[in-house]
């Protein structure tokens, strides 16, 4: 079962969080502080890692910031947890690397469905084979097939729909997509991506209509 980091300084919230998760079977450990978080970091990486922002040794953010710079943390998802609640601080904390944004107070539903939702979306990334319906990608021979007949698609194409199928079921943002799949420094029309999703869909036939185009956000396979 995977393993959970908790860092959090207030000790009630700490062992609901605890509690909860160790009853969904997850193995836990909890720190108060940032010093012991690292320390155990160095004898283990865990599966997933629930960060307070506001700690009494270290901002939270710069934890996250450090954590994407060392190679055995790089993609350990992480769950920002916090009493700030404006668009701004989650914004934020998504941007320097943190994987999902949660608010106190929260439900214990709510601390589950989120950790069930990364960890799973964390196996994705590093699963060779994708399947989604009659859609079978081949991460190892980067191929893909529907329907057991092969589809022939460029680059861009392939690694697109292999993002949208690592997430799926989640509604990707346009910049998002494009940072994925184009780089930071892309400075394309905007109509580049759209014609990318139109040809893919053309490609994958009548499994083109797994793309969903979401009005002034973006798209998301299902």
């Amino acid at each position: 079962m995977a393993a959970i980091y908790i860092v959090e300084d207030d000790q009630n919230i700490r062992e609901i969080e605890t509690y909860a998760l160790k009853n969904s079977g997850y193995v836990v450990y909890d720190f108060d502080n940032a010093k012991d978080f690292y320390k155990k970091l160095d004898e283990k990486v865990p599966q997933l890692i629930l960060l307070d922002i506001m700690l009494p040794d270290e901002d939270g953010l710069s934890i996250v910031k450090k954590l994407r710079m060392r190679i055995e943390t790089k993609n350990v998802p992480i769950l920002l947890v916090s009493a700030k609640t404006s668009e701004l601080d989650k914004v934020k904390g998504l941007d320097i690397g943190a994987d999902d944004y949660m608010t106190k107070p929260f439900g214990v539903m709510e601390l589950i469905s989120r950790v069930k939702a990364l960890l799973r979306r964390s196996a994705n990334e590093n699963e060779k084979f994708l399947v989604l319906k009659d859609i079978f990608l081949d991460d190892e021979k980067h191929c893909v097939y529907v329907s057991d007949e092969l589809v022939e698609l460029t680059y861009k194409e392939y690694e697109l729909l292999k993002l949208l199928m690592i997430n799926s079921g989640i509604v990707l943002a346009r910049d998002v997509l494009m940072e994925k799949v184009w780089g930071t420094d892309f400075e394309g029309e905007s109509r580049t991506l759209d014609m990318h999703i139109k040809t893919l869909r053309q490609k994958l036939k009548e499994a083109g209509t797994y793309i969903k185009t979401v009005r002034n956000v973006g798209y998301m396979i299902e």
